[in-house]
């Protein structure tokens, strides 16, 4: 799976990077079916993880939410649909955004962004797009 995508193969390198030196991750796709595709990997690489998405009930939401910016949580990811997880919503304990997919219209894409931007932010955040 992981080496039939130019996409997936860049994903595993950054995030092997990116896990091996303390960071936390929100990776954000339009679709999705991508976010099951990288949930199995993350779960094959034993990486620990959070996910949003618009099926989810409001309560799974901010537990999620809730588990993943908990002072100790071991979450490393937390894996949005860029619509789901756009309002409203704030994971400030995450310190590198990666858009999988940009969406069709870009404020989309910055609402997503600015999930990592919030008051509370104590870290230099990152921005990765995969375009293609």
């Amino acid at each position: 799976m992981l080496k039939s995508s130019g996409k997936l193969i860049l994903l595993d390198k950054l995030l092997c990077r990116l896990q091996e030196t303390g960071h936390r991750v929100l990776i954000f796709s339009q679709m999705v079916m991508m976010l099951d595709i990288i949930q199995e990997y993350l779960q094959l690489r034993r990486f620990a993880c959070q996910r949003l998405d618009g099926s989810m009930r409001s309560d799974l939401r901010k537990a999620a939410l809730d588990h993943f910016n908990a002072p100790n949580s071991s979450d490393f990811c937390f894996l949005l649909s860029t619509r789901a997880g756009g309002l409203g919503i704030n994971l400030a304990t995450a310190d590198t955004v990666i858009i999988f997919d940009s969406d069709w219209n870009p404020q989309n894409d910055l609402q997503a962004m600015s999930r990592a931007h919030r008051i509370g932010q104590k870290k230099q955040v990152s921005l990765c797009f995969f375009l293609c």
